[in-house]
């Protein structure tokens, strides 16, 4: 019988901290075909004096100097020196660049990521490179032809899909400053940016957040909604810096646009109890105390739940806890049992005021703008009666299946009348033949 082996344990080797250097050997190896590499000559001494040569060459003649690296370029490439190569087309690139020969440019980018065996760090590097000079090509026309060789490059390849993605959104931005709002759209929806898994997060919610906005410029509020889900919101509460404070209040106010469509009023509560934890609005008292407000407002229309009065509860304790100025403690929402919610409710506008904690006059304006904006959909004001009409607009369905009801209930009581008519006719024709004397 043979002896049992135990396995021996293998402690993992310290590699040290990977360079972009390697991410991009790592992602040039993995990515598309899968090809690995193996360098079968190192040609970094031919290619610092090719370099040389070709900047002395440059300052009379770009274009002899961008051929005279070819052939450099070919040998580290087909001899697999991923560092040289990457150099090379570099260096090519920025002779072209820095010699304002822009045609050239465009032309050597195109021919380089075309070639056979290619590695795909010197291009992802080249291509990076020439992303960062659209911003300062000297016009326009040239910015817009430069991102348009670069998102042809581009298309299709895994290993630049995030330089793909900014292309797109330089491109995205100029259509929707010339009114090509349904263009622009269709192109940004269709990043599937969620995916990239070398972009940075807080760059992949900034490009949802923007599928989100154009979603809803479309008025696709389900396509919002779905966008909406693949933002994980944790990522707002692992920082408080300015610019993912930012995020989190763009992507809380779009949901608030969605809420507002679906009519579910308790989510909007909390999405604005959300801006009010922001850092930056609570530095703000004004924001922060019509957040809140809004909160408050949204949480009475919604239908009457526990969680409705919990998250009453929640806001009255934390104003009765900070103190703010000029804000009375709303306790008296949920004590007042009758005050269910604002749901078909009749209510005079001091009570309004007083449960708003505005004086009558703001509280009329304050109500009117959420009419207007469409926040509060169906409520009216009667000025000589001083009366506010809460009553929300139901659903085409609910409204159809309301008028239904009433047609049968109309139905039943004309079938219940006739009945009635009937028999009044049948009782007196009985009592006129009992007292009508015979013959």
């Amino acid at each position: 019988m043979a002896d049992k082996r135990e396995p021996i344990k293998v402690d993992p080797v310290d590699v040290g901290d990977t360079t972009e250097l390697d991410n991009l050997a790592h992602l040039a190896a993995h990515g598309g075909d899968g090809r690995l590499f193996k360098m079968e000559q190192d040609y970094t001494k031919q290619v610092d004096e090719a370099l040389l040569k070709a900047r002395d060459l440059a300052q009379k003649d770009v274009v002899a100097a961008v051929e005279s690296l070819n052939n450099i370029e070919k040998l580290t490439r087909l001899g697999a020196d991923m560092k040289s190569n990457t150099r090379v087309v570099q260096y090519m690139a920025k002779l072209c660049f820095e010699g304002q020969k822009w045609d050239l440019l465009m032309e050597t980018i195109m021919t380089l990521s075309k070639k056979r065996l290619l590695i795909k760090m010197a291009i992802a590097k080249m291509v990076r490179d020439a992303v960062a000079m659209i911003e300062k090509m000297p016009s326009e026309e040239l910015k817009m032809k430069l991102i348009e060789t670069l998102r042809t490059v581009t298309a299709g390849k895994i290993y630049v899909e995030v330089e793909r993605a900014r292309l797109t959104s330089m491109v995205v931005k100029k259509l929707e400053a010339e009114g090509k709002l349904d263009e622009a759209a269709t192109m940004l929806l269709e990043l599937q940016v969620e995916t990239y898994g070398s972009m940075e997060m807080k760059e992949k919610v900034l490009y949802l957040l923007e599928q989100m906005r154009y979603s809803l410029v479309r008025n696709d509020y389900v396509r919002a909604t779905i966008i909406s889900k693949k933002i994980n919101i944790k990522f707002f509460n692992k920082s408080d810096t300015e610019d993912v404070q930012d995020l989190k209040l763009k992507y809380y106010e779009l949901m608030i646009r969605i809420g507002l469509h679906d009519g579910n009023y308790l989510d909007v509560c909390r999405h604005h109890r959300e801006i009010y934890e922001t850092k930056k609005i609570k530095e703000d008292s004004v924001k922060a105390t019509s957040h809140l407000r809004s909160a408050v407002v949204y949480c009475l229309l919604a239908p009457h739940t526990n969680e409705q009065w919990d998250l009453l509860n929640r806001i009255a304790i934390q104003r009765e806890l900070e103190t703010v100025p000029d804000y009375k403690i709303i306790l008296d929402l949920f004590i007042n049992q009758e005050l269910i919610s604002f749901k078909g409710t009749i209510i005079t506008f001091e009570r309004l005021a007083e449960l708003l904690d505005f004086p009558v006059d703001e509280m009329e304006s304050f109500v009117c703008n959420l009419i207007v904006s469409g926040h509060i959909t169906g409520a009216k004001l009667h000025r000589p009666s001083r009366i506010v009409y809460l009553r929300l607009k139901k659903a085409n369905v609910e409204q159809l299946d309301v008028w239904a009801s009433n047609v049968h209930k109309l139905t039943d009581t004309l079938n219940k009348v006739s009945h009635l008519i009937l028999k009044e006719q049948m009782v007196h024709k009985n009592l006129e033949l009992a007292v009508t004397p015979r013959a």
